[in-house]
């Protein structure tokens, strides 16, 4: 038997595991691990082990597509681009909006902002981070001065005190749950901060601190107290690497464990248990993610967790850290290329300067120095947007609202893989090459920055989204700004602009299992795994105490909507199910939404594991089936967001944190009932 084994990288979570692909004539028919892989050592979770599967689905888009008559027709590429380019020329830059992805590469993203900037004119440019962590940006940047990840997935091992925060790494991020298994067996106490009694808090969890949702300034604020009181701040690194402090003692001087006891619902010794722990632990490291940042007061959320981590000066050092843990394959990458619409490329802020900065880079005059609108504002203001591999449909807030937004748009282009929620209301599709369809580099969750190379080949017409954007420009008159010939040749561009890149190169990268972390200023650098060592990217070098006061969520229960609804995922499914419920080794794991009720509310409301429940919020209302379970508190709903028959954001808030503009998706009234 004729077979080959190509190694790659799942295209899964922000993880970035290795894998072999095992192909036979040319068709992908396996998975082996490939052992030497330093993020996961040759170990898979359900999804890596399933992850090509979901290529070789029947519905796979292969042809440009244009609505006629309100009808989704099939066309060539010559007519598709030709209409496209036609329908965007003279639309005013403020009209346009585009979208970009998490799971591109970072050449295709990077085309795509230059395509806004350059083409059309505009920062409006935005993806899915707004939705999960322009929260971190908020909070960390005023703190420590940026808002990556801070040490590598495998120094998570030295830490002997881990906090997890609003993640439920055991579904989730299976591989960094096994670095926190690891740091646990030696020692490490392990503190799960959840409104859910989660499979992490279950498996990994010495204590957990089980909140009100929404309480999370309250709980931390209450920690800090207990540890000014205790002594047990870290004087030391305040006096040395640190301002504000005063500022924040002097606010926390209101508050204490009993206090924020009243608020979130967990017991005052817990709390103080917790802060001793964590505070007289040698490398103390916080893991947190959208459980975190996906409130109305989610920046306030990560400048808490940062103080905490800065009164005890567990920052800096390898397996310490306030680390955001970004769910897809490029989370991280799409944000570093410039896919937001207050930075350009490598985060150099929009403005004047760095304006001037990519018109000499690209040859070009006149680029933007305003802040773009954001996601929710480009869906809702823009005439015309050009949507590359997302689903708003299915992963913003109150998506009735979106589909009348995109219903009433001027002109809507999407480039996908497969047929989506989103894609129903496009006026062109085109069809997308993905994974290991085309090359290019990714940075993973902890600025681990991987290459993937081309396995086969993309069905039918479908091309890379590098190669679209490119025939686009060309087709509007921009063909040398965007001449490109290969992603190794976009990626010469990123190097020479963004400077976190420079010293990595496809060649260094071909030969280093497991990458290259930036920043990696030259090409002898080894790169980074451990941000701030020795600084922080401040103007005065110093990392900045933020106190910030508990408020409680945009929507709380009332008589008329009782409960609480949270929202998140589970292990067998990713995001908006695009691909893993086209796999189905993966959704007959998980074939259907659920809603999980506690079994007191289960009582009241004479309900099952297995009834059908319908759930009512001021927004619209889904159905599913009921499981009773002591993961929820009395009183809490919990419905993953992965299935549209019973999607999760027709029911959550828009309401936006003013400091991010970040929906509330995690806290909202709902009320159930039982279906008749």
């Amino acid at each position: 038997m004729n077979l080959q084994y190509v190694p790659t990288i799942c295209p899964y979570c922000g993880c970035g595991c290795g894998m072999y692909l095992v192909l036979k004539d040319g068709r992908i028919v396996g998975e082996e691990p490939w052992k030497e892989h330093p993020v996961n050592e040759g170990t898979n979770c359900p999804k890596g082990k399933n992850a090509y599967k979901f290529l070789y689905s029947e519905d796979r888009l292969q042809k440009p597509l244009i609505r006629k008559n309100g009808t989704l027709k099939e066309a060539s590429w010559e007519e598709a681009l030709n209409l496209v380019a036609e329908k965007l020329k003279g639309v005013p830059p403020e009209s346009f909006g585009a979208i970009a992805s998490g799971k591109t590469t970072n050449e295709e993203s990077y085309l795509l902002q230059k395509f806004a900037r350059v083409i059309m004119g505009t920062n409006n440019i935005e993806y899915c981070a707004r939705f999960c962590h322009s929260a971190t940006v908020a909070g960390l940047l005023p703190t420590v001065g940026s808002g990556v990840m801070e040490t590598s997935q495998v120094d998570i091992e030295q830490a002997d005190c881990v906090v997890i925060a609003g993640v439920n790494i055991k579904e989730t991020f299976p591989m960094i749950a096994r670095r926190v298994l690891r740091a646990k067996r030696k020692g490490a106490t392990v503190i799960v901060i959840d409104p859910r009694r989660t499979a992490t808090a279950s498996y990994l969890g010495d204590l957990h601190l089980q909140l009100e949702a929404g309480t999370d300034v309250a709980l931390i604020n209450g920690m800090m107290s207990a540890i000014l009181a205790e002594g047990l701040e870290n004087k030391e690194f305040i006096e040395k690497r640190t301002a504000g402090f005063d500022e924040l003692r002097a606010a926390l001087s209101a508050t204490s464990p009993e206090q924020a006891a009243d608020i979130s619902g967990v017991a005052a010794e817990k709390i103080r248990e917790a802060a001793i722990a964590y505070a007289k632990a040698e490398k103390g490291c916080i893991l947190y993610d959208e459980g975190i940042t996906q409130h109305t007061t989610g920046a306030d959320n990560v400048m808490a967790l940062a103080d905490l981590a800065l009164l005890t000066g567990h920052i800096g050092k390898p397996g310490t850290g306030v680390n955001s843990l970004r769910g897809q394959i490029n989370g991280e990458g799409t944000g570093d290329m410039g896919c937001l619409n207050v930075f350009y490329p490598g985060f150099k802020r929009v403005g004047q300067e760095s304006a001037e900065f990519f018109q000499n880079a690209w040859g070009v005059e006149h680029l933007p120095t305003e802040p773009g609108l954001t996601y929710m504002d480009i869906i809702h203001k823009c005439r015309v947007i050009y949507l590359v591999g997302a689903n708003p449909v299915m992963a913003g807030p109150d998506s009735t609202n979106i589909k009348k937004a995109l219903d009433s748009l001027d002109f809507f282009v999407v480039q996908d893989i497969f047929p989506t929620e989103t894609t129903e209301h496009a006026h062109v599709v085109l069809p997308s090459a993905c994974w290991v369809e085309r090359e290019g580099i990714h940075a993973w969750v902890d600025r681990r920055v991987q290459k993937i190379n081309k396995v086969i080949d993309p069905p039918g017409e479908a091309m890379p989204d590098w190669w679209i954007i490119c025939r686009l420009a060309e087709k509007m008159g921009y063909k040398d700004k965007f001449d490109f010939a290969s992603p190794a040749e976009i990626f010469e561009e990123i190097r020479s602009c963004v400077p976190q890149y420079k010293g990595i190169t496809y060649e260094r990268l071909e030969k280093k299992a497991g990458g290259i972390h930036w920043p990696c200023p030259s090409e002898d650098h080894p790169g980074t795994p451990t941000m701030f060592v020795q600084a922080f990217p401040t103007a005065d070098s110093l990392a900045h105490f933020q106190a910030v006061e508990y408020k409680p969520p945009a929507e709380l229960p009332d008589a008329e909507y009782p409960e609480i609804l949270n929202t998140g995922r589970s292990l067998f499914h990713y995001h908006s199910g695009t691909m893993t419920r086209r796999t189905d080794t993966l959704n007959n794991e998980v074939p259907e939404g659920y809603v999980e009720i506690n079994p007191e509310d289960a009582v009241r409301l004479r309900v099952r594991s297995g009834n059908r429940i319908v759930l009512e919020t001021r927004r619209g209302r889904i159905e599913a089936t009921a499981k009773v379970t002591e993961r929820v508190s009395k009183g809490c709903i919990f419905v993953p967001f992965h299935f549209s028959e019973s999607c999760a954001n027709i029911l959550t808030n828009p309401a936006l944190d003013p400091k991010c503009k970040m929906p509330e998706f995690k806290v909202c009234a709902v009320k159930e009932e039982v279906q008749a």
